[in-house]
């Protein structure tokens, strides 16, 4: 029996394979955690904002004098900046990175806060209104942060669970925003007792956003040393790496438009969104009317609604997980944030204030959990198309629809009462409901991915936690 032996060309020929093959070092530092909790504290900070005045809405009408209308705007510029800045904060984030993005997001926030210290003045209401506008176009770039932080920072099987806690932080901040101002600020017939307690709240909130924007400044680098993971890695070893292409983003929304299903989903889904914007921003003048200087308890029932919204992201989240069910649980849910209206509705009606916190808790489970639902089946009819175009497409849908359903229930509100305003926003949400049941069951990832296994590994599973915002 003759050895065979390979040939000493070919030897040579396999050495130097070996030696053009990348070898690539990876590590998850420890102070990855540490990123993401700072990211975490100023994107709470920013979403209290979004709330911190319409929580108040009759403190501040009378301090400064203004409508309740003109206050709802604290709010609603939230959305209304959303569309048009959503393409340049992602062009930031592409072209100049993580740190470039935090650095924004952070110090505009700091900026639009501390601008705030100088509106104590009954007639300084503009100020409180530039301070709002810099804020919420500082949370354009927080919104995009968190999968950006995953991907950098955390190791593969870490990707789910940093981006779930990186958007605990603005759930956590808009929950405290429904909470703290009623605290800090008492109701009273003196000027200067309210300016007393509008001067703590800002001085509170522009001091506490000092260190943490010191720490992104000096402890908050673009990426780590070595990168978390192969893929990573992968991706720094290229010379020429990828930026945001507008011509290729078009294509995208392009491609998305000719989509029926998609367009179906995203007009419920943005009147979903947008009716639960309008009732989060217009839920302490409803519980006013018919429960008079509640407005500490108006603030907690906002607090229990997005606490147990919270609980129920989780819950519809690990169903979707075990059934794959995505029109169904989606339709169900829509149905039943419909009908949670209803009970809100006729719960302030009775002016039962144990039934009111039941409804809002009820409002909070189904009107947030659909949120992450909504996306995951909006994935599905899109699939192969990029997860980031989905999601701008869903969110410029519902900020639109959320800045005209605000200022239309507020009007409704002001000149009718809370009655027709919830009325009507259950009458939208029952349209919603309607138009959700002609949406085409094609689940098109999940077709994929019993045809190829190998995909759903590469899948950014999880990816309804990143949208939670």
């Amino acid at each position: 029996m003759t050895e065979t032996t390979t040939p000493v060309s070919d030897q040579a020929d396999l050495k130097l394979l070996k030696k053009k093959e990348p070898k690539f070092e990876v590590k998850a530092y420890k102070k990855r955690w540490i990123i993401l909790a700072i990211f975490m504290y100023y994107s709470a900070i920013n979403s209290f904002q979004w709330i911190e005045y319409s929580s108040i809405t009759h403190l501040v009408v009378k301090y400064y004098q203004v409508s309740s209308l003109t206050v709802d705007w604290t709010s609603i510029i939230y959305c209304a900046l959303y569309a048009p800045l959503f393409v340049p904060s992602s062009y930031a984030i592409d072209k100049w990175g993580l740190r470039t993005a935090g650095i924004i997001g952070c110090t505009g926030t700091l900026i639009g806060t501390s601008i705030k210290v100088f509106s104590i003045g009954r007639e300084l209401f503009a100020v409180v209104l530039l301070g709002q506008v810099i804020v919420s176009a500082s949370q354009t770039v927080i919104i995009c942060i968190p999968p950006k932080i995953a991907a950098t920072w955390f190791k593969p099987s870490e990707l789910s669970t940093t981006c779930s806690l990186g958007t605990l932080g603005t759930q956590l901040g808009c929950a405290v925003g429904f909470i703290l101002p009623p605290m800090i600020v008492h109701d009273s017939d003196d000027p200067a007792v309210l300016g007393q307690g509008f001067k703590i709240l800002c001085w509170t909130l522009s001091i506490a956003m000092v260190p943490v924007t010191a720490a992104v400044l000096w402890y908050f680098p673009d990426q780590p040393p070595l990168p978390p993971s192969i893929a990573q890695a992968q991706l720094r070893a290229k010379k020429d790496k990828e930026e945001f292409k507008s011509s290729n983003f078009f294509r995208s929304i392009k491609q998305l438009l000719m989509n029926k299903g998609f367009i179906v989903h995203m007009s419920a889904y943005g009147i979903n969104i947008g009716v639960f914007s309008a009732v989060g921003t217009l839920l302490s003048q409803f519980i006013l009317q018919y429960f008079e200087g509640a407005h500490e308890d108006a603030g907690r029932m906002g607090f229990v609604m997005v606490i147990t919204g919270m609980v129920g992201m989780v819950i519809f989240g690990i169903l979707l997980d075990k059934t794959h069910w995505y029109k169904e649980v989606t339709l169900f849910i829509y149905l039943f944030s419909s009908v949670s209206v209803v009970c809100l509705m006729y719960s302030l009606q009775w002016r039962s204030k144990i039934l009111t916190y039941i409804s809002c808790a009820v409002v909070g489970i189904f009107t947030n959990a659909y949120m992450p639902v909504g996306f995951e089946l909006a994935i599905e009819l899109t699939f192969p198309s990029e997860e980031s175009t989905t999601t701008s497409m869903l969110l410029m849908m519902t900020q639109i629809l959320g800045v005209i359903f605000t200022v239309a229930l507020g009007y409704v509100n002001l000149l009718m009462g809370c009655f027709w305003s919830l009325c009507i926003s259950a009458l939208l949400l029952f349209i919603g409901t309607a138009i959700t049941a002609f949406i085409p069951n094609d689940l098109r990832r999940q077709t994929a991915f019993k045809r190829n296994p190998n995909l759903k590994k590469n899948s950014m599973h999880g990816s309804r936690l990143v949208f939670i915002e």
